[in-house]
């Protein structure tokens, strides 16, 4: 029988020494966990700064664009429209400028009808119904021209969709990529006006009126108004008829607002029935004989026709 003899146990100072190298062990892990979190922190901070800074530079580069210039054939903010509904071709407005009004209409004896319209407006809408018939069949037989300014002051009535605007601006589409399409599309934004607070047309609706008054360029056309490429331009022409008086007229309207009509620089003071606002066509008739005056013969100029008011 042997006594054999068992692993010595560690002394007291050896496990006093293995203890200190296992905390020293412990602290260098814990030393590498807070550096690894700490690179990934700074990381993390890099990369949201760098977002940071693009987002400001992608913001203080689109403030120092260029602004854009507006729709041509809109020289004067609004466009023209003469005998078998050609439009008056004009370059663009540029940016800054001051819009170039059309001069009064040679022969006198035409009519020069000048009209400010949202496409929201329902006194418009109502102007339209009574007196579109009698104001074509003058621009087709030249009889008269008429220009048609579109501004954008109910977008507030459009539960936030800005109607307006974007009415306005697809009618600056037509105007610059094809105007001599402009009158037939600018009767059908009237003939489908939406009702106030509600939310209007939307784009695609738009674009199909635009195809249904056979504009020229249709693709470049569908795309202006998605874009809404003439927003700017719509806010800068609705500025100016908000704050500026009208060029080359006779009396200027004591306030502005929708429609307001002029022929021959003579402001039209109409009136409509006050519950159903209907306008009465030959009231308008009336005013564009009193304005020809002596100009006026049934040989020279074609007589218009009332059109039927409009039945509730």
């Amino acid at each position: 029988m042997s006594n054999g003899v068992g692993p010595s146990r560690p002394s007291k100072n050896e496990r006093r020494s293995a203890a200190r190298e296992k905390a020293r062990q412990l602290r260098e892990e814990q030393k590498k966990k807070d550096r690894r979190n700490r690179l990934i922190l700074q990381g993390s901070l890099f990369v949201v700064v760098l977002a940071i800074v693009a987002a400001v530079i992608l913001v203080i580069t689109s403030t120092m664009r260029p602004p854009a210039p507006g729709p041509h054939n809109m020289l004067s903010d609004g466009i023209k429209i003469g005998e078998g509904f050609h439009a008056v071709k004009t370059s663009a407005l540029q940016p800054s400028a001051e819009p170039v009004p059309f001069p009064s209409n040679q022969p006198s004896s035409v009519l020069d009808i000048r009209m400010y319209v949202d496409y929201m407006c329902p006194i418009c809408g109502n102007f339209e119904k009574a007196n579109a018939d009698q104001i074509k069949k003058l621009v087709q037989d030249g009889a008269a021209t008429v220009e048609i300014h579109p501004v954008a002051i109910l977008d507030r009535a459009s539960m936030g969709t800005k109607y307006s605007t974007r009415a306005a601006n697809s009618a600056a589409c037509v105007a610059d990529l094809s105007p001599d399409n402009f009158f037939d599309y600018s009767a059908l934004l009237f003939v489908h006006q939406p009702k106030e607070n509600s939310p209007g047309l939307d784009d695609d609706t738009l674009i199909g009126l635009a195809k249904e008054a056979g504009v020229s360029k249709f693709t470049q056309v569908s795309s202006c108004i998605k874009d809404q490429t003439f927003k700017n331009w719509v806010a800068g022409a609705t500025d100016r008829f908000n704050s500026n008086p009208f060029p080359n007229v006779s009396t200027q309207p004591p306030q502005h607002g929708t429609p307001t009509i002029f022929v021959n620089g003579q402001l039209y003071e109409y009136t409509f029935d006050q519950t159903t606002g209907a306008f009465d066509p030959a009231q308008f008739t009336a005013f564009l004989t009193k304005v020809l005056g002596a100009n006026f013969s049934e040989e020279s100029v074609p007589s218009p026709s009332p059109s039927p008011s409009p039945t509730n």
